[in-house]
């Protein structure tokens, strides 16, 4: 008799359970160092659903019908267990019985014990016609014995050696699972990295070697910009699995085509991926880029971290410092990889409490970290000394380049100094605020012509924003253009450009010092002034501070921006993020308030008290939204609307049809769709919204999308009032 697994494709328990087996060889075979027992962990392979065969389970699955009574088969498994049979320890035992029934996070709350062990002459009567050699005798068992399990019993961080050989087995064995469903290697060989750097033919510098030599140890270094601080962490990964991590996603997206591009040259490029909430838009974009992977497939090793080298966010991995309900599999698969952490600097106090909790939980399981900044903010170090997380402190790697003189004016940002400086020249303007950038800018185009000023941030659409980040970037590297930018702080990680003068306001130490590498990059400078920086005055701040930037960090920041004139060497700027970020200067502030009161949220957590979701909205913070502006959609209302259509037809295609090529073929085009439907949307913030009239267009059953009645233009992108603070905007 068949016993199925799979409906779609058709696949027995024997079939499934063979191909676990094959990638438990082919981890045991890339990773032997696992801390783990293999023979446990196979064990668990074998049994994890041989519950299927129970006859409710495969009516369901051959005719689609559920029984209302039907137990989950994760919990049918474990009357398979024979545990006098198995050549375990008795905490062994526990953790198989624990991983196979939680292998799929069922809420168990209306079964009883009694409701399993009803369930046993059922499977005695298929019992004999299920034939598989990897089990010649198979038997049921009458109970369960509550001293391996008990529903509603897990096993918590308290009983720490079992709780760790438990995340070990059963995140694996989720690992194992997910890649077999899927019909994918569970984990992909690095055996390319290092060669690829080596034959790039440079001459490694000493922040490289110093990558090299500690490529055993968890290390944060220091260096300013321009010292190759990307080949420093990727010479440290090795030929390991790895995870480069950074702050936004168009940072991720250059990294990515920078390795494929320029490092790789083209080759492994199916064992690099990018790990963001856009991750299958970028893609699609590159598609042409897999003529040997299809884009669901690689999409799909992406998203279970089976690849080689992943570029990601910070939340698609530190999301396990709230240990939700499924975090096993993540954990477990940090525990033998190396993690890359680059400008630590950007995050705020909330994302830094997630990343201290983080660092000790995956360096506790055998995982590995460096931390890659150009300035290192010191509390983070007096922190990591508390968790008693271990690491190689670099000296700060500086070159003798003079890129930056300063000049401070205590007053507010104003069109006039940038009136006096332009002179055929590139000026580039960061304001702090959307709304700053383009009262700036309207003062501005009263004065100079528009072709030689423009605005950007993040309250364009899409298609108009993609439009000014090409023209800025183009001005940015072209060193005989002139020109004055307009911009927000998207600027300050995001774009490669290189502009003449900088003009901006003052937000904090390490936002300021970002801003700077946007001009002088890697030039000297000889000259008077090519900084700017507007500090505010005894009564007015800068815009966005008290709301969007922290108070105490501005007056940290201006107190010791003030005395600088001239010249700034690179380790003058990492000693004034030093002073600024010291443990005394930030004491009885609310950023390390914040900072003490969300490392405490964290660890309130009760392990699987959390479900994945929830956690995935607590952990970006979400409040903004995505709309469609009312002038906008009625200026492109067919080509919308016709979208739209197009767009439920092909969500309504996808529920009805049973083909596996098919519907990957459909999937694709729901995204390519989406995506054209993107371009005419901006995120705004929810705050912001609330006065206006919106519309909403109902995309399926499941999705929305909001048109909001507020003003737009190309020019000046989304034009919004807030109902209180005018510096209530968002930052980028």
């Amino acid at each position: 008799m068949e016993f199925l697994a799979k409906s779609n494709p058709k696949e027995t328990i024997q079939e499934h359970t063979d191909n676990l087996l094959k990638q438990l060889n082919t981890l045991r075979t890339l990773y032997p160092n696992i801390p783990i027992n293999w023979k446990l962990l196979e064990y668990a392979c074998v049994l994890h659903d041989l519950g299927k065969i129970n006859e409710k389970f495969q009516k369901k699955i051959k005719f689609g019908k559920r029984d209302p009574k039907e137990i989950p088969h994760s919990l049918l498994s474990l009357l398979f267990i024979d545990p006098d049979k198995l050549d375990l320890s008795e905490e062994e035992i526990v953790i198989l019985f624990h991983s196979i029934a939680y292998h799929h996070e069922r809420d168990f709350s209306d079964i009883e014990i009694e409701d399993i062990e009803n369930e046993v002459e059922s499977l005695k009567r298929n019992i004999d016609k299920f034939v598989y050699d990897k089990l010649p005798k198979l038997e049921v068992q009458e109970s369960i014995e509550d001293y391996y399990f008990t529903l509603g019993d897990r096993i918590y961080k308290r009983e720490q050696k079992t709780f760790k050989n438990y995340v070990l087995v059963k995140g694996l064995l989720n690992k194992l699972d997910y890649a077999a469903s899927a019909h994918i290697e569970v984990e992909q060989k690095n055996d390319f990295l290092r060669t690829s750097l080596n034959n790039l033919g440079y001459k490694w510098n000493d922040l490289q070697k110093f990558a090299i030599e500690n490529e055993n140890k968890n290390i944060i270094v220091t260096a300013q910009t321009g010292m190759g601080k990307t080949e420093a962490g990727l010479l440290w990964i090795g030929d390991n699995k790895g995870f480069y991590t950074l702050p936004l996603k168009v940072s991720i997206n250059a990294i990515y085509d920078r390795i494929i591009q320029k490092i790789l040259k083209g080759e492994n490029k199916e064992k690099v991926g990018i790990l963001h909430s856009d991750s299958f838009f970028e893609y699609v974009k590159r598609e042409n880029l897999f003529e040997n992977t299809p884009l669901d497939v690689y999409y799909t090793k992406t998203k279970q971290l089976s690849l080689a080298l992943t570029i990601s966010t910070l939340d698609q991995l530190f999301d396990i410092v709230y240990r939700y309900r499924g975090f096993e599999v993540k954990l477990a698969t940090l525990s033998y990889s190396k993690i890359i952490i680059d400008e630590v600097q950007m995050y705020s106090s909330q994302l830094l409490a997630y990343l201290i909790i983080g660092l000790k939980m995956i360096t506790d399981f055998g995982g590995k970290f460096a931390i890659l900044t150009a300035t290192l903010p010191e509390v983070l170090l007096d922190y990591l000394n508390k968790y008693k997380i271990e690491y190689e402190l670099s000296p700060p790697f500086t070159n003798n380049l003079l890129r930056h003189s300063v000049k401070v004016i205590e007053d507010v940002l104003n069109p006039d100094l940038i009136l006096k400086l332009y002179n055929r020249n590139r000026i580039l303007v960061i304001c702090n605020t959307v709304r700053k950038a383009q009262q700036i800018y309207n003062e501005l185009r009263q004065r100079i012509p528009e072709c030689e000023v423009k605005l950007l941030h993040s309250k364009f659409i899409k298609m108009d924003r993609d439009s000014k980040e090409n023209e800025i970037i183009k001005l940015g590297k072209n060193y005989n253009g002139k020109g004055i930018w307009i911009t927000t702080p998207i600027v300050e990680a995001s774009l490669d450009i290189d502009f003449d003068i900088l003009v901006t306001e003052l937000s904090d130490i390490n936002s300021l010092f970002q801003r700077l590498g946007r001009v002088y990059r890697k030039r000297a400078f000889k000259g008077d002034y090519n900084a700017f920086i507007f500090i505010g005055d005894e009564s007015n701040n800068p815009s966005g501070v008290g709301t969007i930037i922290d108070e105490d960090i501005f007056k940290l920041s201006r107190s010791e921006i003030k005395k600088i004139d001239g010249y700034l060497h690179e380790m003058d700027k990492m000693n004034l993020v030093k002073k600024v970020y010291s443990k005394a200067k930030l004491k009885e502030t609310k950023y390390l308030e914040n900072l003490e009161k969300n490392l405490n949220y964290v660890k309130s957590f009760k392990e699987y008290e959390a479900d994945k979701n929830e956690i995935r909205k607590i952990f970006r913070d979400i409040d903004s939204i995505t709309i469609i502006p009312k002038p906008v959609y009625n200026k492109f209302k067919d080509k919308i609307k016709n979208i739209i259509e197009k767009y439920k037809l092909l969500t309504k295609s996808i529920k009805e049809s049973k083909d596996n090529e098919e519907r990957k073929n459909i999937l694709k085009e729901i995204y390519l769709n989406k995506m054209n439907l993107y371009k005419y949307t901006t995120s705004l913030g929810i705050y912001e919204i609330g006065k206006y009239k919106k519309e909403y267009i109902e995309l399926n059953d499941r999705e929305t999308i909001t048109i909001v009645d507020c003003e737009y233009s190309s020019e000046l992108g989304a034009i919004t009032a807030t109902k209180t603070n005018e510096d209530l905007d968002n930052i980028i």
